[in-house]
This record gives structure tokens, sequence and C-alpha cells, in this order.
């Protein structure tokens, strides 16, 4: 062991040692004693052996999560902290499952597939007037001009007026019976189509994805769902389209707006999930109690009586010395422990907690800012800052002036991997044929000659048109996120690039435009992170996805066009402004396939191309989902694809509960 870690490592212990004597004595473990008892009978002597019968052993009756982060809301349309899941994984158990890159039904009897026929493609009669989704994916109203899909087509066809008929998808959902909400009230279908109705309100924050594209959703009976998708709209997950339940009976007073602050739906949500939310102490815990009427219960289920969330903030000394005296069951991936992989790879060695390590769909990328908020009506060099990343020789050359195998090796301890797409390798789709950039600054520096950029008065920074490259690489202040631009911002100073470091709280950071920095497109090079989940995430490329004024328009400099909308204002996600036809086709023509035609695979693997060439993030690597759990936990399982590791927190369990 290093004298470094030994050093740490002694400062946790004796920290340990002070939690433990602040908390309550230990019971002293009674010792059964087998006893040998003489005594007559009828006259005779008679040895008789006896061995009381022990006291059943005590079972632990709470468990105690500690997080780095505490929810903004815990109400499932208000928020999309890692956290709210984490805590909501406890209340809401499912509907689905996202695990190893596949879903699993949960509160379904299963999951609907046009094979089992419990999902259909039917044909329908459409005529002008009628919404349909057009053969870009976008919900359009049916008119002279207006390019649609046809049945039995695989290209798309203008409609010139009169009756077309288009393909429609109908899927049924089933639910498993007699599901209760933890109040004891039934569970039906209507609650899901509640759900529905909340979420297509324009008052809740929620996405209107998919609803926009949806004809009806109803339910046929108690535990029956319908969903029937727009003519035009081929959905490669219409097996998810099951909005997740909302108690109706306790909602339903409130309207949609009300709804994102009422204590019934932000503080104390009622599930159906293993657990009761008894009470939320701000900036301290959430405590919760068994569901009895959890529809699992049968199976002994949960296995603990009682479940504290508890809120550590993000110091990884503070919170492994909590695993080590017993504070806390679990830390979570919340809690900053990634730069103490070292340390917990030597207790894990030693018995003294459980680590670990899962490489997952949340990965690490720099964007650039290739269209800027200042370039939507037209550049002006005069005004604007310096177009220094609309060249895509740009910035190829920068992925290749970036160390990133050296951010793995010494930031991530060789846990990680360097990825060259927005999937990572174990995903059945990924592309292994891409565009891959090993770290080479001469091979950087000649391809930045070729774009213009040279060092032309001997200050080691390259310079075209006489502007240095000189720009601003910006991220939070997460510690993890300093080590790894410090290292990126070396490794670009090398090709002659000066990144400028500045770091920001995240709620600043991660704010909406047009004020946010990132969403905001006022941005040079901007670190984040994406949660991508089991579906491939092209759309966050695509053109409808670039952020901006609901009613403005801008002009892409990369192509001359003029007259593109941002059709989801300020809450639009593509922050790098890239505009690129051919992959806006691609990615469309992708989520609109279905698994097992050919198209599927193919676009999709398309799609990767194209971004790999034209990079409008350079991708770093997929961030570590790490936890650590005292040595004895039974249950605790990290999914590569789960948002979250408490997604089966009901099986949980710890010395002799991991015997039931």
């Amino acid at each position: 062991m290093s004298k470094k870690l030994m050093y740490v490592l002694g400062l946790l212990i004796i920290a340990s040692m002070v939690l433990a004597a602040c908390a309550p004595a230990a019971t002293p473990e009674k010792i059964v004693e087998t006893v040998v008892v003489t005594k007559e009978v009828q006259g005779e002597t008679v040895i008789e052996v006896v061995t009381p019968t022990p006291e059943p052993v005590q079972m632990p009756d709470t468990l105690v999560i500690c997080m780095g982060q505490e929810p903004e809301t815990l109400y499932p349309y208000g928020g999309s902290m890692l956290a709210m899941s984490s805590v909501l994984e406890a209340v809401f158990d499912g509907p689905i499952d996202a695990r190893s890159f596949d879903y699993q039904p949960v509160i379904l009897e299963k999951l609907p597939s046009l094979a089992d026929g419990d999902a259909v493609i039917q044909q329908v009669t459409v005529k002008e007037g009628d919404k349909v989704v057009d053969a870009n994916g976008n919900p359009a109203e049916l008119a002279a001009g207006v390019m649609i899909v046809e049945s039995g087509a695989t290209e798309p066809t203008e409609y010139q007026g009169g009756e077309v008929t288009m393909d429609q998808m109908v899927v049924t959902f089933k639910l498993l019976p007699d599901l209760k909400w933890s109040d004891g009230e039934p569970l039906t279908a209507a609650d899901s189509v509640y759900s529905f109705n909340l979420a297509a309100d324009p008052d809740t924050p929620a996405s209107k994805t998919t609803i926009d594209r949806t004809a009806s959703y109803e339910a046929l009976d108690d535990v029956t769902l319908q969903w029937t998708g727009l003519p035009g709209y081929k959905d490669s997950t219409y097996f998810l389209n099951m909005w997740t339940p909302y108690p109706e009976h306790l909602w339903g007073q409130f309207t949609p707006a009300e709804l994102v602050e009422a204590e019934e739906s932000s503080l104390r949500p009622t599930g159906w999930g293993p657990y009761i939310i008894d009470e939320w102490v701000k900036g301290d815990h959430i405590s919760m109690h068994k569901n009895p009427n959890y529809f699992r219960a049968s199976e002994g289920l949960p296995k603990f009586d009682n479940l504290v969330y508890r809120f550590v903030g993000e110091n990884s000394n503070a919170n492994i010395a909590a695993i080590l005296s017993g504070e806390c069951d679990i830390v979570d991936q919340t809690s900053g422990l990634d730069d103490q992989s070292e340390l917990l790879l030597e207790l894990q060695a030693s018995g003294q907690v459980q680590a670990t390590f899962v490489t997952g769909t949340v990965w690490e990328h720099v964007d650039f800012g290739i269209q800027p908020v200042g370039y939507d009506d037209g550049y002006d060099p005069a005004t604007d800052r310096y177009d220094f990343f609309s060249d895509v020789r740009v910035r190829q050359a920068i992925a290749m002036c970036m160390d990133r195998q050296q951010v793995v090796d010494t930031v991530l301890y060789g846990q990680s991997v360097v990825l060259d797409t927005y999937l990572p390798p174990q995903h059945p789709l990924f592309n292994s044929n891409v565009k891959h950039y090993d770290y080479d600054p001469e091979a950087a520096k000649a391809l930045l000659a070729e774009a213009g950029w040279t060092d032309t008065d001997g200050d080691g920074v390259l310079d075209k048109d006489g502007v240095p490259f000189e720009v601003a690489y910006e991220t939070t202040t997460a510690a993890l996120r300093q080590q790894v631009t410090q290292i990126i911002a070396q490794s670009l100073s090398e090709c002659g690039i000066k990144a400028n470091l500045q770091y920001y709280p995240a709620g600043e950071w991660f704010a909406d435009g047009p004020d946010g920095k990132l969403f905001g497109r006022r941005f040079d090079l901007g670190e984040f992170a994406w949660l991508t989940g089991v579906e491939p995430p092209c759309d966050l490329w695509i053109t409808d996805g670039i952020p901006g004024p609901d009613d403005g328009t801008w002009t892409s400099i990369m192509t001359g066009e003029e007259g593109l909308t941002f059709p989801n204002g300020w809450g639009g996600w593509n922050d790098s402004g890239y505009h690129n036809p051919e992959y806006d086709n691609t990615c469309n023509a992708a989520m609109q396939s279905l698994p097992g035609e050919p198209s599927y695979d193919e676009m999709h693997l398309k799609s990767q191309e194209i971004f790999a060439n034209d990079l409008p993030v350079v991708p770093l690597f997929l961030r570590l989902k790490l936890a650590a759990t005292r040595p004895d936990m039974c249950g605790f399982i990290m999914d590569p694809t789960a948002n979250s590791e408490m997604w089966n927190i009901e099986e949980f369990g710890y010395g002799p509960l991991c015997q039931q």
C-alpha cells in the first residue's frame, strides 16, 4: 500500500472511530451454552444434555443510503436529477426497467411486440387536413406538398391531395392484476390515462415528443391500455409508450400547474412501490417505511421495515469513513467517490467495503460552439466571436489534440474506456468501424495547417487572420471535471491551442437559454455528460434540437440556409448548433425504423459514421457508476443501463437478511 493510501486510510479510520464513538453501543452477543444435567429418575441416575433454545437472530430493520445530492423535487414531471430517480425507485417500481441494454416489464404482464400480436401495424386512409407524421418524423397537417411515406412504400412521396393509405401503429398493454396504491386504493389503467393527459398539458414540464405523435391513448378496461400513433409514425420503442400511472384520486384535486409545487406530488408522492414516504427534512434526509400493499409483499419484499436516504454531500473521504463506521450502508454514485477509486480498491481487497465500478451509458464529452447564438442572423466577423469550429478539419484536429487515454488512465485509474461515438462499445448497435482519433499532436497540427491555422509569430499559439487560437474551455466545478480539463488543456497546448479554463456551479452552467452559457449557446468549448440509456441517442444533434427563441429564425453559416426555426425554443438540447441535413435524415430514418427491419441497424450504424466524421462533440470517456456498500451487502447490482443503482431496492439486504 502506498504512503498516500496509508495516510488517507489512517484519516478515514480515525474518522470512523469518532463516528462509532457517537453511535449507540452494540448489544453484546449472547452465548448459547450446552448444559449437562444429572438427575434421579425412578431411582436411577440419568445424564441429560440440555441445549437451551437460542434466541432468534435480530434482523436489521433499517437501511441507510447516503447520497451526495439531494433532489430538487420528487414530482416525476418536475425534475430529472439522478437523486430524484434514486428516491423514486422506492416509491414507484417500474413500470418498465432498463437493464443490460434491454427493457424488462415490472407491473406489466409483458412488453408488447409485433411478433406476439399485441402490437400491430394497420393501414388507414387519410385525407387533406388529417394529422399525420411526415417523412421526417414530424407531426404535420396533411396538405399538398407534405412529404409522407405511404403504406408499402420505402421512399417518401409528395402528397398531392385526395385519399391515401398510411401505416398506423396500435399497441396494447396489460397491467398485472390487483395492483394497489400504497394507500390501498386500486391502481387501474385509468391512472395511466390520467398521467398521459397530465403530461400532455402545456403547464406540465414534460417532453411532448411522443404525445405530439399520438392519435389516442385509452383504457379499454381496468388493466388494459391501448396506444395508437398518428398515421406515418413508426416508433422503434413502441413497447415503451405506456405512461407511468399517477394517483388521480389524490392528484386530481390540483391543476397541472399546481402539481409542480404541491406537497402531495413534489414532497410526498404516493406510489405502488416497496416503500411509503414519512417525511422529507430538507438538507438532511427522507425517511420511509415498508408498504404493506406492495405487489411483491408475498415474496417477503422489501427486506427492510424502514428506509432512510441521507444527504451527505460529495466529500469522498467523509463518505468512505461513514461506510467504515457503519453510519451508511450504501454510499451512492452521486457522493463524489470518483477521486478515491484507488483507495476503494484497496479497501475492497482488505474486505472493509464492497466497491462497485460499472461503465454505463453516461458519457463525458466536450462540445464545440459551432453555431453560437450570435451567428443566428448570419456570421459577422466584425462583431461576432471568431469562427473557430465550423471547419470539420479543425474539430477533427482538436480530437487528436486531446489526450483522452491519459484522462482514463490517471483520473479514472484505467477503469473506463475512450469513446469513438455516442454509444458504449458493449451496446449491440455500436459501430466499431467509425473513424477513430488517437492522440497525435503532429498529425493534428498538419490538419490545422490545412485549415489555415499556423504559428506565424512564433509565440507557441496558432493564429489565422491575425486571430490567435485562444478559446474558453468551460464546465462545472466538479472535482473530476477540473482534473479532466487540466489534462485536456495541457494536451491542447501541445498543438498550439490555448484553452482558458473556467468553472461554474452546475445550476448556472446547465441553465436554459438565453441566459445559460451552455444551452444559451454562448460558449467555445463546453464539457458535460449525457445519459443515453438503451436507445441510441442520435437525435441529440439534429437540427430541430438546437435551442433558440421560439419565434426566431437563423441562418446556418455551414450551409447558407435561411429560415431555419427553433421548434423546441430554449428547451432545445443541441447546444453546439450542429446542422447537417444528411445527419438529420439518417437519424430520423433510424428513429422511425423498427427493430428487426434492415433499416433499423443500417441507419443507426450510418448515424454514428456521420457523427464520428463531423464531430459536433468530442466523446471523452464513459463515466463510472461508482458506489460503495458495507462488506456484507447483498442484492446491490449496478447495471450499465439502469438509470439508478436503486432499481431493485426492494431486494437489498445485509447480514442475516441475505439468508432469506
